[in-house]
């Protein structure tokens, strides 16, 4: 159990690839139920409502996002499933599930980004 007075909030955009990330960890580890998931959809009124909860308490809103404790925000999905699993006592290396996606789909995406952000830098700059 996390706590017994204060529920964490995790704030989690639909086709998120770090969201993503963060919700197979909770998910995996057993400890769903001991958050509360805010999900939305991006371009909703629901993303808008979750902005405008989280614009006072962050410099810059980003998703995954989460209350960890109470008027503490983190936006950095290894920082929350970190925090999660040392409160727990859960390993994310011990999370087969977890891992293969971590190490492969994940891993992959952030490759294609990076090669797709150094591609429009050499167009724009031609």
């Amino acid at each position: 159990m996390i706590s017994e007075t204060f529920k964490p909030i995790v704030y989690l955009k639909e086709n998120c690839p770090f969201c993503l990330k963060v919700r197979l960890f909770l998910l995996e580890s057993g400890l769903a139920s001991e958050v509360e998931s805010r999900d939305f959809v991006s371009g909703t009124a629901g993303e808008q409502e979750i902005r405008t909860e989280l614009l006072p308490h962050l410099d810059e809103v980003s998703f995954p996002c989460a209350q960890l404790e109470p008027g503490r925000y983190v936006t950095e999905s290894d920082d929350i499933v970190a925090f999660f699993a040392a409160k727990a006592g859960r390993d994310p290396a011990r999370l087969p599930v977890y891992r293969n996606y971590v190490d492969g789909v994940f891993a992959m995406s952030m490759k294609l980004w990076k090669e797709n952000q150094e591609l429009k830098k050499a167009v724009s700059a031609a």
